[in-house]
């Protein structure tokens, strides 16, 4: 998957593929690009209710350590194990292989970006 218009993103640098009230995230190739080597990555459990502003996981890299944040309030469907297992797929694939959670979400957030808006904002 690359950044594309059908995206979402938000300026936590996550970006969001949304169909219907289900909502899978990951973070951008910026935001990989800025955090390093990933070497850790931690996710919420499956079921866990989560809201949206919230930190739900962690990534590690070989320079910071980086919040992952629930862009959505709802219940966490599914986590990518395959990260979990290989956090370099955060670095090689941010818009495939790399992605982090589906979120299942009755509604989505005011303010999200789409892809000119993000371009934008990582430009500034």
């Amino acid at each position: 998957m690359t950044e594309t218009s059908a995206l979402s993103y938000t300026d936590e640098h996550e970006w969001l593929n949304i169909d219907g009230s289900s909502v899978t995230v990951g973070i951008t190739d910026y935001a990989a690009e800025k955090l390093g080597d990933v070497v850790f990555v931690e996710l919420p459990d499956v079921g866990d209710e989560v809201d949206a502003g919230t930190v739900v996981g962690e990534i590690e890299s070989t320079k910071s350590v980086g919040e992952l944040f629930a862009p959505v309030t709802g219940t966490i469907t599914a986590i990518n194990d395959a990260v979990v297992d290989d956090p370099s797929l955060v670095n090689s694939s941010p818009y495939g292989d790399g992605w982090m959670m589906t979120i299942e979400s009755p509604e989505l957030p005011a303010g999200l970006l789409d892809a000119d808006a993000y371009a934008k904002l990582v430009s500034e």
